[in-house]
């Protein structure tokens, strides 16, 4: 178990949002800079964000490659974990750490003090914590996201979003439409198809050459971890040209292979479902499908609500530099997409974000007053 927080009775030096593995990669920097903080995250458990996916869902990187700083991955090196593990091993790893948490808190708002001192006001229901500094750790896509004529499709078919998907047991009996072709669809679909006639719509992202269990994968995996580090970040040319790609699209599907979905039976559909007929989903070519499950893997929009300063930027992203808020200062971010790099998502690649951050942050905790105070939007 983590280590319980106690209540918020005095003002925080820092409060950290989100208890997934870029909150709690910061929280191990933050405690080795001596800072008093804590960490809020709105689920019953560290690890429930992972807990909560579907039950065949392992990661597409080896476990060499999911460790977060100070705690190695208990897992062989070139196996790759399973939903339970990693849930298992970041609550393994907040309480190892001792890391204050307040979990089954959820933060509603974070704006300035009102009384006129810098710093940060975060509410949570009933609860108030005052704090100097404040990082958003919750990620880029937190909200799901469905087509608006969901609601048309008739009352009976079941309607689940990806994140609400378990396993094939939820399924009315008769046909299942997944809709999304992206990783999660692709597995999904995989998985419905052992019981249910399967059809998977939606445009085709392209495919990972090699499957990351391959021996060839196992030469390639370092070369690629090197270049997600270092040759794709905001720092470079090449870096900035793909960033806004890779946090407007989905990238390619890593695991299941077309063939994988022929040899199913999944019946692969390049149309996009783009509407109702009769209560039953219709593709953009004008087929309608009789099936009684619909799977929404749509994919997340970004939702920075609880935040009222002005710092969003016209295309939606906060106005950041390397995860910093220049116009808020003591606002941070970690774990977004493409923060500092293309392995900012990653579960081990987000610990060097998180130990830029903590640097910052303790830079700014030795003086306190330096910099303007944030004004609320």
């Amino acid at each position: 178990m983590a280590y319980a927080d106690p209540a918020a009775e005095a003002r925080y030096e820092v409060v950290v949002i989100g208890a997934g593995q870029a909150g709690l990669s910061l929280g191990y920097y933050l405690s080795k800079h001596g800072l008093r903080f804590t960490i809020l995250d709105d689920r019953p458990r560290v690890g429930d964000i992972w807990r909560s996916r579907w039950d065949s869902l392992r990661l597409f990187t080896p476990a060499r490659y999911a460790s977060l700083p100070g705690m190695r991955f208990p897992a062989g090196s070139w196996t790759f974990p399973t939903r339970g593990q990693m849930a298992d091993y970041l609550e393994s790893y907040a309480s190892r750490w001792r890391l204050p948490m307040r979990t089954g808190v959820t933060a509603e708002a974070i704006r300035p003090t009102e009384d006129g001192s810098a710093g940060f006001l975060v509410t949570a229901g009933d609860e108030e914590f005052k704090t100097n500094q404040v990082v958003v750790a919750t990620g880029g896509f937190t909200m799901p996201r469905m087509p608006d004529f969901a609601g048309e499709l008739d009352s009976a078919i079941v309607q689940l979003h990806s994140t609400e998907y378990r396993n094939a047991t939820q399924f009315r009996e008769g046909g299942v439409l997944v809709v999304g072709a992206g990783n999660s669809g692709a597995e999904i679909a995989l998985d419905a198809a052992n019981e249910h006639e399967t059809w998977l719509s939606g445009r085709d992202p392209g495919h990972a050459p090699i499957r990351p269990e391959s021996p060839v994968a196992r030469v390639f995996l370092p070369i690629l971890w090197l270049a997600v580090n270092h040759v794709l970040t905001v720092d470079t040319p090449m870096g900035r040209r793909v960033r806004p790609f890779v946090r407007a699209h989905g990238g390619p599907v890593i695991r299941v292979k077309p063939a994988d979905l022929e040899a199913a039976g999944v019946q692969r559909v390049s149309a996009r479902t783009v509407g109702v007929r009769d209560g039953r989903p219709m593709l953009d070519d004008g087929q309608v499908l009789d099936v009684t499950n619909v799977v929404w893997c749509t994919g997340f929009r970004h939702e920075f609500g609880l935040i009222r300063l002005p710092v969003m930027g016209a295309d939606g992203w906060p106005m950041e530099d390397h995860g910093v808020v220049t116009s808020a200062p003591g606002l941070y971010f970690v774990g977004l997409p493409f923060q500092r790099s293309f392995a900012s998502m990653l579960i081990g690649g987000v610990g060097r974000d998180a130990a830029f951050i903590a640097e910052k942050i303790a830079e700014r905790a030795a003086g306190r007053a330096s910099g303007p105070r944030a004004t609320v939007a």
